[in-house]
């Protein structure tokens, strides 16, 4: 579905990816790991148009994106939920998720898939009339998932879903995430806490000062020695 070769993106003068690559394949949960600084999210950043590549090529579906803008990116069938979640906090939750269908001509369908994400996170369903700035943190994670379900698409980019959660929040945010792919969604997923990356994964890579440096199916990359030494303390 995704094809990444050689990627580099300079802020500036300074290189932030030197050459990154790696394959999303249909239907499939893909994580990049690595510590902050490495380029993860600005592999996100650049796969969904906010970065400039200036190098290297990005395909979708078989088709050349680097350099498509982010808004047409999103009606190809791009999904993207930054880092920090970036909901709207004078908004209340159904405004948040209306706004999500605006690639949508149908209301009706719009109507369906925010009665949808309803039923996926019963939690954001209660909060309806709130507005967004009053959820919690995992509350806020799983309003955004559900924006990016509300927009459809059939790639989700993923940053850093579990930042700031607590642990009992962070199991319950990756089931879902395991629940959305089951339901045909391929995801790209950026984390920092690595073992819950893996352990849902099916293939992984490490990203390492602008570089993919290590790749294989999840489990290969959890048994690698360096990776279990530098992200998974063991």
């Amino acid at each position: 579905m995704l094809s990444v070769k050689n990627l580099q993106v300079n802020y500036g003068r300074i290189a932030a990816l030197k050459d990154v690559s790696f394959e999303v394949p249909d239907g499939k949960i893909i994580a990049l790991i690595g510590s902050n600084g490495a380029g993860k999210t600005t592999t996100l950043r650049a796969i969904s148009g906010l970065e400039k590549a200036a190098g290297g090529s990005i395909e979708f579906k078989g088709k050349d994106v680097a350099g498509v803008q982010s808004h047409d990116l999103v009606r190809l069938g791009i999904s993207h939920v930054p880092e920090g979640r970036k909901i709207f906090p004078t908004l209340t939750v159904r405004e948040n998720l209306e706004l999500a269908g605006w690639t949508v001509k149908d209301p009706k369908e719009v109507k369906r898939r925010i009665e949808e994400v309803f039923q996926f996170f019963p939690r954001v369903a209660e909060r309806v009339g709130q507005l967004g700035g009053t959820l919690s943190g995992g509350e806020q994670q799983m309003l955004a998932v559900g924006r990016a379900m509300v927009t459809g698409g059939d790639l989700l980019l993923l940053d850093e879903p579990s930042m700031g959660l607590a642990p009992v929040l962070v199991d319950e945010i990756f089931d879902k995430i395991v629940a959305l792919n089951k339901l045909g969604t391929t995801i790209l997923l950026v984390e920092q806490n690595a073992s819950e990356a893996l352990d849902i994964a099916d293939f992984a890579y490490v990203l390492e000062v602008g570089y993919t440096t290590i790749s294989g199916t999840a489990k290969e990359v959890a048994a690698n020695p360096k990776v279990r030494e530098a992200y998974l303390g063991v």
